[in-house]
């Protein structure tokens, strides 16, 4: 009786393994913290490890000598339309951010931006810094924690709009001699301070290098180039956040991402060179200089060190990549332009995207390794890029630039971004058609 009982339960023991589910024995990836730093109107020329001329930003060239330096990084050539698609992963077409007014009538309650993802990951979530054309506020967007003021590059509470800044709903004044990018860095700090033991998720919009071109508090008396005051501080912004990264104790469990959100000004794009060379296009252009961007990525025993990647990054490409990253489930049924890259951040090759778009007002373009065509049938030899674009005739016979638009033109045919939201706009991309 005893021998026959046993026998069953051995039996119904093995029937039991034989139908659980495996359990798998490869090690989970690390969900790290990720830390992505926006600066604001820098292009490629404003940094020395991109080869730019006369600039010194050695705390951002150790962070591209210690992790990954993409090189065809794009993203809208203004900040409103640039930052709305980099947190919902979907082009502008879809979301209305086709310029910069539009992009300020986002609803959140029917867009959902990356904080929103993430959070339900279990993340803590912070935006620190410009909120800028974004619609409402950050708390309606998702996140948890938030620092933000009004309009873009505010230093000082001698700038009317640098007057006041808002911290979780409550309006604060910006004291005498407070330094906007210090009191944000400081907020920082204590974010991630007080997160250190969960994972956390901080979008830090910087102040610089949009205009007011003020003095920095390193700025000297005399200084005759403030611009290049307001790089090396930005510069050193960066330095300080990974001091207080490794002091926390969390520099190896951190992802920093460094981009600009768009290409340099107008006004200081003509300096911005590399080699003495001058980029084509700037800041609100659609040429290469106003949507191609630095890129830096840098995680310690993670991410490559020392690599300078070509691969095509769209600012779409952060929403699916992060989300990767953290292990959270990407909204069901939206329709995403998100292409995740997050493979290449832990050093694996990945699948990179064979092409980027770009959309601003009723401009747009897409873009591969080596030719653009835009919304106006004209396709452009990118060889010379970032410096000159060769327009190629309408009637040319050359069999690669034939089978290029041919490629191009497919792209644009399956994304039809004529039949989406149009842009109701002056057509720089800037405001509503007749606002003031």
């Amino acid at each position: 009786m005893h021998k026959t009982l046993s026998l069953l339960v051995i039996t119904i023991w093995l029937l039991a393994m034989a139908t659980a589910p495996a359990q798998s024995t490869e090690p989970q990836p690390r969900r790290p913290n990720v830390v992505f730093v926006l600066a604001d109107d820098l292009g490629i020329a404003n940094l020395g490890c991109y080869g730019g001329d006369h600039v010194q930003t050695p705390n951002l060239d150790a962070l591209a000598k210690g992790g990954t330096r993409y090189t065809r990084a794009f993203t809208v050539p203004l900040c409103g339309p640039s930052r709305a698609l980099l947190l919902t992963g979907r082009y502008g077409f879809r979301t209305g951010a086709v310029n910069q007014d539009q992009t300020g009538e986002i609803d959140p309650a029917r867009e959902t931006f990356l904080p929103k993802v993430l959070k339900a990951a279990g993340y803590a979530t912070a935006s620190i810094g410009k909120w800028g054309q974004l619609p409402k506020g950050p708390g309606e967007a998702g996140f948890d924690d938030y620092l933000r003021y009004s309009g873009s590059g505010v230093y000082w509470n001698t700038q009317e709009r640098g007057k006041t800044y808002i911290v979780n709903g409550e309006k604060r004044p910006l004291l005498d001699q407070q330094y906007m990018p210090d009191v944000m860095h400081a907020h920082l700090v204590e974010f991630m301070t007080k997160h250190r033991s969960e994972p956390f998720f901080v979008y830090y919009s910087l102040s610089h290098v949009h205009s007011d071109i003020l003095p920095t508090p390193d700025s000297a008396p005399d200084s005759k180039d403030l611009y290049a005051d307001n790089l090396a501080y930005l510069d050193k912004l960066v330095g300080k956040l990974i001091a207080e990264l490794e002091r926390l104790q969390l520099r190896d469990d951190t992802l920093v991402v460094f981009m600009g959100d768009n290409g340099t000004a107008k006004a200081w794009a003509a300096g911005a060179t590399i080699g003495g060379r001058r980029l084509a296009g700037e800041k609100g252009s659609m040429q290469e200089g106003g949507g191609l961007v630095p890129l830096i990525a840098n995680w310690p025993g993670t991410t490559p060190a020392g690599k300078v990647s070509a691969d095509l990054i769209d600012a779409a490409d952060f929403f699916a990549t992060f989300a990767e990253l953290a292990a959270a489930k990407l909204p069901a049924g939206v329709q995403l332009d998100s292409h995740s890259f997050a493979p290449q951040l832990r050093g694996e090759p990945g699948q990179p995207r064979g092409w980027v778009f770009n959309q601003l007002a009723k401009m747009w373009y897409v873009r591969d390794a080596g030719w653009k065509l835009n919304q106006a049938g004209e396709l452009y030899d990118m060889s010379g890029a970032p410096f000159v674009e060769q327009l190629v005739p309408a009637d040319s016979t050359e069999p690669v630039a034939k089978a290029a638009r041919v490629r191009l033109q497919q792209v644009l045919a399956e994304l039809d971004p004529a039949a989406g939201i149009q842009d109701q706009g002056d057509g720089t991309g800037r405001h509503r058609r007749n606002a003031k």
